[in-house]
């Protein structure tokens, strides 16, 4: 968030100053007008918001008053002539002013373009020794807040690339078979898109690195980088950063429920993917508790990645708690009989497949829902092996001729 400090310009406010007599300008056309603008800009060269610049002749009289926007900027159109621009806040007491510029020649059918600029030297020149120590300080402070600003601008580009590279990771199976060509072989395939994820993973590892070097109290920075290194099958590296995010995050006066939810999920990923289920299964739950809104998520991709380890048991356990959180996704109900079909016995005498009945139930679930699905035709399959009515309007693609 940008912090830019601007001084209270009541503090500066000039006594009332009497006009310096003008030589008159030259009549202009009757009805002719030419326009006037320009930015109020405080003592620390920042724009000063609200207040009314008031155009005179005489330094005393008003001729125009033109209203300070949040910008500091004013405009205004009034008949040819050279005038005083009076800048009052809108705490100023009545016959004072901020500040006055003089000598503003305004022309018939041109735009003047003025600035009342209080960082001028004859402006700070009138200010108190104390109000130009305080004035050193907030620039000071308005130098540091600029650097910090250009840092964190830097570290949202940076995440913005993040975020394309993990698109491209998720999409890179299909850009691998772009690149190759339709006739190229599985083997192919998988190492050319190895080698786009690996390309990805060390980019956003590069990137991290640096900008957790550069502000090392954000807890993002670091569960981007463990997400690159687990990636790049640097485990305890992961791990440790997962936990270093955490640790940031959950120190932190205000900590964002997404933020711990993110690491959390990770740290989870790691120790699913590397057989530590106990750790996985606390690692998910908390990420669940810490960010309720993206719960179902983060249970349905634990129940997968148990899917894809061939871990049955804590398949099935996993399932459980997604079905919990979004009872409506098939998939779910499919992980889950996948991982209790393996609990199936064979009946002796008809030499049929009996499932348990909570697998049956889950398949039946997964064909009321999704009928027509991408594990459709499997799960029919498997039901009708076992003697088990399909209780769905699911249909078998015809047989080909």
């Amino acid at each position: 968030m940008k912090r830019t400090l601007s001084l209270c310009l009541g503090l500066f406010a000039l006594a009332f100053l009497p006009a310096i007599a003008q030589q008159p300008a030259p009549a202009p056309a009757a009805g002719a007008t030419g326009k006037i603008h320009g930015q109020v800009l405080n003592p620390t060269g920042q724009p000063q918001a609200n207040g009314t610049v008031t155009v005179s002749t005489d330094g005393q009289a008003s001729k125009l008053d033109m209203p300070v926007g949040p910008d500091g900027n004013f405009t205004g159109e009034i008949a040819p002539g050279t005038y005083f621009l009076i800048y009052r806040a809108p705490d100023t007491p009545k016959g004072q002013m901020v500040d006055e510029v003089r000598g503003v020649k305004v022309v018939a059918g041109e735009d003047t373009a003025a600035n009342v600029d209080m960082s001028r030297p004859e402006f700070l020149e009138k200010m108190s020794p104390d109000q130009r120590k305080q004035l050193e300080e907030i620039k000071k402070a308005n130098a540091e807040a600029f650097k910090a600003n250009n840092v964190i601008n830097h570290l949202n580009a940076d995440l913005k690339a993040v975020g394309t590279d993990k698109h491209d990771i998720d999409m890179a199976a299909q850009t691998a078979q772009q690149q190759l060509g339709a006739t190229a072989a599985k083997a192919d395939i998988e190492a050319k898109a190895t080698e786009i994820k690996t390309a990805k993973y060390t980019d956003i590892e590069s990137m991290m690195t640096k900008d957790t070097e550069a502000k090392p109290d954000e807890a993002i920075l670091w569960t981007n980088l463990a997400f690159a290194q687990f990636g790049l099958k640097k485990n305890d590296e992961a791990i440790a950063n997962y936990k270093k995010s955490l640790d940031l995050e959950t120190a932190s006066k205000k900590p964002r429920g997404e933020v711990i939810g993110a690491a959390n999920a990770g740290l989870g990923e790691v120790y699913a993917r590397t057989g530590k289920t106990d750790d996985a299964n606390k690692a998910y739950d908390a990420a669940a508790a810490a960010d309720p809104q993206r719960a179902a998520v983060y249970l349905k991709n634990e129940a997968i990645i148990f899917f894809q380890q061939g871990n049955a048991t804590a398949q099935a356990a996993a399932a459980e708690k997604a079905i919990a959180a979004n009872p409506s996704d098939a998939l779910l109900y499919y992980i889950k009989g996948q991982a209790l079909v393996a609990n199936a016995t064979v009946d002796p005498k008809t030499n049929r497949i009996v499932l348990p009945d909570d697998c049956t139930a889950a398949y039946q679930k997964y064909l009321e829902l999704a009928p027509q699905g991408s594990f459709a035709g499997e799960v029919a399959g498997i039901l009708q092996q076992a003697g088990q009515k399909v209780n769905s309007n699911f249909k078998a693609a015809p047989a080909k001729k």
